[in-house]
């Protein structure tokens, strides 16, 4: 089958298609005809050397396709569903997948293939902070891949949300149930205006030095985790959430939680940068070593 691998760490120069030996199934995975493929940061973080890791190296860590083929232990699709998840090299004409779901009615490929690895990241921060029914949590970056699907998670655990985000995204947060505010300097007299009393947990998925202002308003770096500054978490004593250690760990319940959100509304949802298996190579996708921007 058809691959997109890197055989030396660099730019997306260093993308090749390659032919490779087919995936097959263990008893607890499915194969997908792969349809669609997300490009996220983490993909070229792996493909500049930054990961480690053994060449040649495989691309791609979330796809959508069509089941063609199934474990012994899987009960709940067949071939021929459509479905979303997490892969290793999901670059490829085919892909074994353990943590997929159903790909809504409301979303097309290119759309579902882009929410594995923002929904895990979500899930991962809201949990890391104990986000529960009841909490005001601020979102710092609520309107990119990642924020929009934090926002979504937190309103599904019945919190309130404020997030953060350009006065031209303030009425796409609105329609997700959020409280839109800028980002930026004043931004603790701003949230404090909606939110007297400050906020019960913050969520940094965008950096910017946003950090002591989210440490104030949540009352303590306990209260706060970020995925996007590393220099600040360490200086402010915030966790810091992500790395290799999560690229390949997906919750299950929760990519099916955000496929039934999805497909209970037509808006758009937030994704990751994607490229159609029917379009061109990969590098097509990915723009200066990154992927293409998605709003923020």
């Amino acid at each position: 089958m058809r691959a997109i691998q890197f055989k030396r760490f660099g730019g997306p120069e260093v993308l090749e298609r390659v032919e490779v030996p087919e995936p097959h199934v263990t008893a607890n995975q499915i194969r997908v005809l792969v349809k669609a493929v997300g490009v996220n940061p983490v993909d070229w973080k792996f493909r500049q050397g930054m990961m480690g890791g053994e060449l040649p190296q495989g691309t791609g860590l979330e796809v959508a396709g069509v089941v063609d083929e199934v474990g012994d232990e899987i009960t709940d699709v067949t071939a021929g569903d459509s479905v979303f998840g997490s892969a290793q090299r999901g670059a490829a004409d085919f892909a074994v997948l353990e943590h997929y779901a159903r790909v809504p009615a409301s979303l097309d490929f290119a759309a579902a293939a882009g929410l594995t690895v923002a929904v895990e990241t979500a899930t991962r921060t809201l949990d890391l902070i104990g986000v529960s029914e009841g909490h005001t949590v601020l979102v710092n970056g609520a309107a990119g891949a990642v924020g929009i699907a934090t926002v979504q998670l937190a309103r599904e655990r019945s919190a309130r949300v404020i997030g953060t985000a350009s006065a031209v995204n303030h009425d796409y947060l609105r329609s997700y149930g959020a409280e839109p505010t800028i980002y930026g300097e004043g931004l603790v007299e701003r949230v404090r205006e909606l939110a007297p009393d400050g906020v019960d947990r913050a969520i940094d998925d965008a950096g910017g030095g946003a950090l002591p202002a989210l440490v104030e308003l949540a009352g303590g770096p306990e209260h706060v985790v970020t995925i996007a500054d590393y220099e600040g978490a360490q200086s402010t004593g915030v966790t810091m959430s992500g790395g290799a250690e999560h690229a390949n760990r997906r919750d299950l319940g929760s990519l099916r939680l955000v496929g039934t959100v999805a497909g209970r509304s037509t808006r758009r949802h937030g994704s990751g940068s994607t490229w159609s298996s029917e379009g061109s190579a990969a590098r097509s996708s990915i723009h200066g070593g990154r992927p293409k921007p998605s709003r923020s």
